[in-house]
């Protein structure tokens, strides 16, 4: 009967059909979930030789290939990892000539400085929830940025009732609309085959989609990687990354032996026997970036093959009903990933890219970095950085995991110019213009600590002010 409760509820708050059937497409995969969902180190091959960026030879990196792109920016989430109850893609992250840039300020503007260089219109959209939808359709307006005529510039996230673990949807009369989150951005498939928006694109002469997340700031337009995937006969192209020792919890590209396809492992189908090669990252070198890209022709098929729902590995994320509150009820959310969809086509590729593709925030610890003189803004409102070796940042949970903790404490970010790592336990709050060299450590006293302004910091602690 569960599944029923949670039809009736969707009806009830008037969800279309395409969303109730894409849920339960969902609920269905969950009640099938076995204990093993393992994809074993026995069953797959290491991917190798997977060709660089830096080594690619494109005859001409034809801007007519960009120009038949639309950029899809996944938007839906509201940064609850950091306790924000606004779009994530609203926290400001760069300055600019005196100017504070959110990353939708900076997107927006990539897409727009890519147009007037190139002399080319491609569309931009975002895909978008309940909840980012108003913000972000009215900073659009407010940056002047519009598509080519008929192209929307947003489509809508499907949602979902969080349910329970036997099933039966969530309540939460505090709050109902915690009771709803969305699908996971696996979804996006079924959203662009349900809205009409490929049939859309193709009449407007749209061949590719490329799609990414609005966390991260280096998946910008490339000339190079248009015309490269424009030339291949793949139908679905990932952007991979080399795995570093601070990777190795990110899922691995992998090659099925018994279908010869590509495949997305995830960190929760390796099992234990299997953890210390799945750990190897000169086994497992590269890992997905979520830097799509997909002929929208053939998408288009395989969707219609299979009514618009992939069958995608499950994601059961548990959760809080009330994420803020760790004492709210226990939940579960169904979600899926997609980056999946690579083992969804008999010819995928990949494509190594450097890390400068490669920026999401998902932390406040990530967004410490990308805040900081490690990173400039381009004229072309690319982020630069000397080498992107980037100093590993570790923030005690207790006094920066939420953004109004992080911004109370650290107003201004220290310089990260000279630092190899920065590890800060307790409770330290920083003033203008100081400076981290080396590996920072700052150690709990166990009582709030200011660090003055113009200080020096390093592996001893605050040093001087001068």
């Amino acid at each position: 009967m569960t599944l029923q409760e949670c039809v009736r509820k969707m009806r009830a708050q008037g969800e279309k059909e395409s969303e109730i059937e894409a849920f339960t497409h969902l609920f269905q995969a969950f009640n099938s979930v076995k204990d093993d969902n393992w994809i074993r180190e026995k069953d797959i091959e290491p991917l190798e030789k997977v060709p660089s960026i830096r080594e690619i030879v494109v005859n001409k990196a034809d801007p007519a290939d960009l120009a038949s792109t639309a950029f899809i920016k996944l938007n839906g989430g509201l940064g609850t990892s950091m306790g924000l109850r606004a779009p994530k893609s609203s926290l400001p992250v760069v300055e600019k000539n005196g100017e504070i840039l959110s990353f939708l300020d900076v997107i927006v503007r990539q897409i727009q400085t890519s147009r007037q260089r190139l002399g080319i219109a491609f569309p931009l959209i975002f895909m978008d929830s309940v909840h980012t939808s108003s913000p972000t359709l009215k900073e659009v307006e407010k940056l002047g940025f519009s598509n080519p005529k008929g192209v929307p510039v947003e489509i809508m996230q499907n949602r979902e009732p969080k349910i329970l673990a036997d099933g039966s949807p969530a309540s939460w009369p505090k709050d109902p609309s915690l009771e709803w989150c969305p699908m996971g951005h696996g979804d996006i498939f079924n959203v662009l085959y349900t809205s009409g928006l490929l049939d859309l694109l193709l009449d407007k002469g749209i061949k590719y989609l490329f799609i990414s997340n609005c966390d991260n700031l280096g998946a910008r337009p490339s000339t190079k990687i248009a015309s490269y995937f424009a030339s291949l006969p793949a139908s679905f192209m990932m952007e991979v990354a080399r795995r570093t020792p601070s990777d190795v919890k990110g899922g691995q590209i992998v090659r099925d032996k018994f279908s010869g396809r590509l495949v997305l492992r995830e960190m929760s189908q390796v099992s234990p026997e299997d953890m210390k090669f799945a750990t190897d990252i000169s086994r497992h070198m590269y890992f997905n970036t979520n830097n799509l890209w997909i002929k929208v022709k053939d998408l288009k098929e395989r969707l219609e093959e299979e009514n618009g729902n992939f069958d995608f590995p499950l994601i059961v994320n548990k959760k809080t009903v009330d994420p803020s509150d760790p004492s709210s009820t226990h939940v579960v959310q169904l979600e899926t990933a997609m980056g999946s969809i690579i083992s969804q086509f008999g010819a995928s590729a990949c494509l190594e890219v450097d890390r400068p593709r490669f920026l999401p925030v998902k932390t406040t610890e990530d967004l410490f970095v990308m805040r900081s003189n490690r990173f400039h803004l381009t004229n072309l409102y690319e982020m630069e950085d000397g080498d992107y070796h980037l100093p590993r940042v570790i923030l005690d949970k207790r006094y920066y995991k939420n953004i109004s903790d992080f911004d109370e404490r650290i107003p201004f970010v220290p310089s990260l110019a000279a630092a190899a790592s920065v590890k800060i336990e307790g409770d330290w709050s920083f003033g203008k213009k100081v400076s981290f060299f080396g590996n920072v450590l700052l150690e709990d006293n166990g009582k709030k600590n200011v660090v003055p302004d113009g200080s020096f910091v390093g592996d001893r602690g605050v040093e001087s002010a001068h």
